[in-house]
């Protein structure tokens, strides 16, 4: 269960990397809709392949979504509004060119927006690693907070990493080798703030626990 969480937590922290990556891939692999790309295929073999066939503005599309929820995802954490601006404007971008754009210089405009969503998953990046989100990390409150903290048995000395809830106190622990029921030390909220590596997320905002 710990990590099954610990996966969909690093799944959903790298949504807007995904979502960048395969567009640029789709780009790379379909040099018919993409002509910019074109010799990039063709130095690999690909200048009449189709990724996707008759889907691939589709997918294309989808990915460029995929990619400005991704950053919404990122504001959420670290609150930083110029990336997921600069994703959702080169997501227009690409969609005017797409759409409305009927001039022969529509494709400039997709290019600009695809390179835009780069930069701005670059600036993301950057971002995050400056405010310390990590990818056991999760929003409580408002606010990021670590949710992995590693338990040590004050008995036999037994290590065992575990998930901390956001949503509830722990106050009895069975540690996994020696059986003991490990309780909160006087002064402390739960197992995690008297055991753990880490305190529980209440504690590290600053709050009473539970």
């Amino acid at each position: 269960m710990i990590r099954y969480k610990l996966t969909s937590m690093k799944i959903t922290n790298n949504i807007d990397k995904f979502g960048t990556a395969g567009l640029f891939l789709t780009a790379l692999f379909s040099p018919c809709c993409f002509p910019l790309f074109a010799f990039a295929a063709s130095t690999l073999g690909l200048a009449g392949f189709e990724l996707f066939g008759s889907w691939t503005m589709w997918i294309f599309q989808a990915l460029v979504l995929i990619s400005i929820f991704g950053f919404y995802i990122s504001y959420r954490r670290h609150r930083y509004l110029y990336p997921l601006m600069m994703a959702i404007l080169s997501g227009f971008l690409i969609f005017y060119a797409y759409y409305f754009n009927k001039s022969d210089y529509w494709t400039y405009f997709l290019y600009v927006g695809m390179f835009g969503i780069l930069i701005a998953t670059v600036w993301n990046y950057k971002r995050n690693k400056a405010t310390g989100t990590c990818s056991t990390c999760t929003i409580y409150n408002g606010q990021s907070v670590e949710t992995k903290s590693t338990l040590t048995c004050p008995i036999c000395r037994y290590k065992k990493t575990e998930f901390m809830p956001t949503d509830a106190c722990v106050y009895i622990y069975e540690c996994e080798k020696c059986k003991a029921l490990l309780k909160p030390i006087q002064g402390n909220c739960c197992v995690y703030c008297s055991y753990g590596t880490v305190k529980c997320p209440s504690v590290q905002l600053g709050k009473n626990c539970c």
